[in-house]
């Protein structure tokens, strides 16, 4: 397997939209175009792969520009077909209805260079049970999926998840949807350190808890602040306390009026966040991965305030549950009780370059203070 999300567009079934489609494919980098004609590759530039899918074995003598042809059978089986077209590529198709089709598809994902697999029935178990069969093959697994919810599905599978996706194309739109899915697993955000200028107990007021429904790792939390152009990163209560147990899907966030960071760059006030929402969680080192929300808890407790200054000058405010438990993150992975912070303590944090309108990002005039 390999670390590539590949996005693959089947516009077999496109009809009078192909066109469109197509030079919407071209716009969004699709990695391959899948179809049956190969007549349908004229135009394409080189950047995009162009296969040549026949589930049924079925395959034309002129191939035309194709760069890649995917069909049932293992190498043997295909072998006439590999010495009529010795400059191709050739992958393997299995659909997986029972055990044995199954015991293909591994097979497949661990000797092909490219494996088109196809699952019969909903469940995601058989997919599961392939990605680790493959684990240190070369070979890509792509998978079909019938929808941009799906995909990213596929996408996310043993969090490895499939090399890539092989998603219908039948009308303008299903192109960006296949993007968005592949780039919606992981990306990376630039984090700066930060310098506490000072920590003020500002008394009572709400702060919201936010229990996502993933482990986080020691080094992973959520970005909060009480400004949409500058954040602090808060951990998961996943390191060990006296009193309780460590709840390892929790991040003690900040007061409810705070930003917090989503998919695409949108924020979220954590008053908004509810069960089946998604935030962005993020380790130190500005690696990211959407994680969805289970439930939020909004509670009366103390506040302390917490300003920092970053290298550009720029101001940071975030207000926390004033507890020593709760906790934010600085350079090198290091744990920092809020309750402890002092004037000249580093910690880690993020500067959005835009601001906000209902949480999009946007080029306008807007002071914050």
């Amino acid at each position: 397997m390999t670390d590539a999300k590949l996005c693959w567009l089947d516009i077999r079934d496109a009809g009078s939209a192909t066109a469109a489609i197509l030079e919407e494919a071209v716009h969004q980098r699709i990695d391959g175009v899948v179809a049956a004609d190969p007549a349908a590759f004229t135009g394409l530039p080189p950047t995009v792969r162009k296969i040549l899918l026949y589930p049924d074995g079925n395959v034309p003598d002129d191939i035309g520009t194709a760069d890649l042809v995917v069909v049932p059978g293992g190498k043997d089986a295909r072998a006439p077909l590999a010495e009529a077209h010795p400059d191709v590529e050739f992958g393997r198709y299995v659909e997986i209805v029972d055990a044995d089709t199954l015991e293909d598809a591994c097979l497949a994902a661990r000797l092909e260079a490219w494996s088109v697999l196809d699952f019969r029935d909903p469940t995601k178990i058989p997919l599961e049970i392939v990605i680790a069969a493959a684990t240190g093959a070369p070979g890509s697994i792509i998978t079909t999926a019938a929808n941009q919810e799906e995909a990213e599905i596929v996408y996310g599978v043993l969090e490895l998840g499939s090399d890539g996706v092989l998603m219908p194309g039948r009308t303008v739109g299903d192109a960006t949807a296949l993007r968005t899915a592949a780039s919606s697993r992981t990306g990376e955000i630039p984090l700066v350190e930060l310098t506490v200028t000072a920590a003020t107990h500002i008394g009572m007021g709400e702060r919201a808890c936010v229990d996502t429904t993933t482990h986080f790792r020691k080094d992973e939390g959520i970005l909060v602040g009480s400004h949409s152009k500058g954040m602090v990163l808060c951990v998961s209560e996943t390191h060990p306390l006296p009193y309780m147990p460590t709840r390892p899907f929790r991040v003690n966030a900040g007061a409810l009026h705070s930003y917090t960071v989503a998919q695409n760059g949108r924020t979220h006030y954590l008053s908004e966040l509810h069960a089946g929402s998604s935030v962005l969680a993020v380790d130190v080192k500005g690696r990211t991965r959407p994680v969805s929300v289970g439930r939020v808890k909004i509670e009366t407790r103390p506040l302390i305030s917490i300003d920092a200054v970053a290298p550009n000058g720029q101001s940071v405010n975030l207000i926390l549950q004033d507890d020593w438990h709760v906790r934010v993150l600085g350079p090198g992975a290091s744990v920092l009780n809020s309750t402890e912070l002092k004037p000249g303590d580093t910690i880690l944090g993020h500067l959005p370059t835009a601001d906000r309108h209902v949480g999009y990002p946007i080029n306008e005039f807007c002071l914050e203070k």
